[in-house]
C-alpha cells in the first residue's frame, strides 16, 4: 500500500474513487498534517494556512510526489523537493476559465463605467449619460503570460473584436517574447498579467513599464501582487498617468485597511476572488489528481507537472 496524505476538502470527491492499492489519510487542521506527513509517499498538503505547507513538506521525508491544485507554487520549498528528487504536479489551468471570465467582467465594467452605473443605482439617481463608452472591440490587449489563464483570456476577447497580443517565453508565431513586449506597452489598451510568480517576475511592471503606457491604459493583474511594483502603480493611478488597475491580488494579502489603493477611484481590488469564484475547482481538480495516480501507477509521466528549478 501506498500512503497517501490528503486534505479533507476533497475526500467528498475522492472517496469511492481512489485505487485498492492507495492508503488515504485525511488531515482537516493543520496540527493533523504536521502529525501525518512524515509517512505521506504522495501528499495532496494544500493548507487553510498558507505557510503550513511550506512545513508540512519540510517534514515529510518519506515523500516522493507532491500535488497542489495552485498553480502558483511559492509557498512551497522547491529548493528543498528538487534535493530530495520530489516530484510535483500543480492546478496550472484549474481556475483558468473562471478568471477569464473575471478578465472580461473586470474589463467590461471598466469600459462601460459599470461602478458610476451602481453608485448610481445605490443613490436611486437615473442616469441619462453613459459613465462608460469605451467599447472592446477595435480595442489591443497585451497578454504577458500567454499559459493556461491567458489563453483562456484571449479566447473571450478575440470573440468581443479585440486585437490580441500574447507574450511567451517561448513565443509562437504572432507571438512576443519575453525581451520584445516593453518596446511595444504603448500600443495597448488593457495589459493582462497572467505570469508564474517567480524572482524573475518579481516587480515585471514598474515604473518605467507604467510610464511607457498609455494614459488611458488598463493592468489588469491576476498573477501575484508582487509582479507590479505596487507604490510605482499607486503613484501612477493617483497622477492619472494610466487609467486604471484591476487587481485581484495585491501585495501584501489581504491589503491593509489604510492602504492607499482602497482610496482610489481608478482601482479596482477584488481580493483574489477570481478563481474561488466557480463551484467546480475541487472537482476539477479531483479528476486531475485520479488521472494521474493512473499514470503514476502505470510508470507514465504525470501531467501538469513543475519543473522545480523554473519555479512553475
Amino acid at each position: 500500500m501506498t500512503v497517501a496524505v490528503l486534505n479533507d476538502f476533497v475526500r467528498q470527491h475522492l472517496e469511492g474513487r481512489l485505487p485498492e492499492w492507495l492508503e488515504p489519510r485525511w488531515f482537516t487542521t493543520t496540527d493533523e498534517l504536521y502529525a501525518l506527513a512524515p509517512e505521506a509517499e504522495i501528499g495532496w498538503f494544500d493548507a487553510y494556512e498558507i505557510p503550513s505547507t511550506h512545513e508540512a513538506a519540510r517534514r515529510a521525508v518519506k515523500l516522493k510526489w507532491l500535488n497542489t491544485l495552485a498553480a502558483g507554487i511559492d509557498p512551497f520549498p522547491l529548493d528543498l523537493l528538487r534535493e530530495r528528487g520530489v516530484l510535483m504536479t500543480n492546478g496550472a489551468g484549474i481556475n483558468a476559465i473562471t478568471i477569464a471570465e473575471y478578465a472580461l467582467m473586470g474589463m467590461l465594467g471598466i469600459a462601460k463605467g459599470f461602478r458610476d452605473v451602481i453608485r448610481a443605482q445605490d443613490r436611486r439617481e437615473w442616469l441619462h449619460e453613459a459613465p462608460g463608452k469605451a467599447e472592446l472591440y477595435g480595442s489591443k490587449a497585451l497578454i504577458l503570460g500567454a499559459g493556461a489563464i491567458g489563453g483562456e483570456v484571449a479566447r473571450r476577447l478575440e470573440a468581443f473584436g479585440v486585437e490580441v497580443t500574447k507574450v511567451r517565453r517561448r513565443p509562437g508565431p504572432g507571438e512576443l517574447g519575453t525581451d520584445d513586449w516593453r518596446p511595444r506597452l504603448g500600443e495597448f489598451d488593457w495589459i493582462v498579467i497572467a505570469v508564474p510568480s517567480t524572482k524573475a517576475t518579481e516587480h515585471l511592471i514598474g515604473t518605467a513599464e507604467l510610464a511607457a503606457m498609455k494614459p488611458t491604459a488598463t493592468v489588469l493583474n491576476f498573477a501575484r501582487g508582487a509582479v507590479i511594483d505596487q507604490p510605482a502603480l499607486v503613484e501612477a493611478l493617483t497622477a492619472k498617468r494610466i487609467g486604471a488597475a484591476f487587481l485581484d491580488v495585491t501585495d501584501p494579502e489581504p491589503l491593509p485597511p489604510d492602504h492607499p489603493l482602497w482610496g482610489l477611484d481608478n482601482a479596482y481590488i477584488t481580493m483574489h476572488l477570481s478563481g474561488r469564484s466557480q463551484t467546480l475547482m475541487f472537482r476539477r481538480s479531483a479528476d486531475r489528481f485520479l488521472a494521474n495516480l493512473d499514470r503514476w501507477r502505470r510508470g507514465e509521466p504525470l501531467e501538469h507537472t513543475v519543473d522545480l528549478t523554473l519555479g512553475y
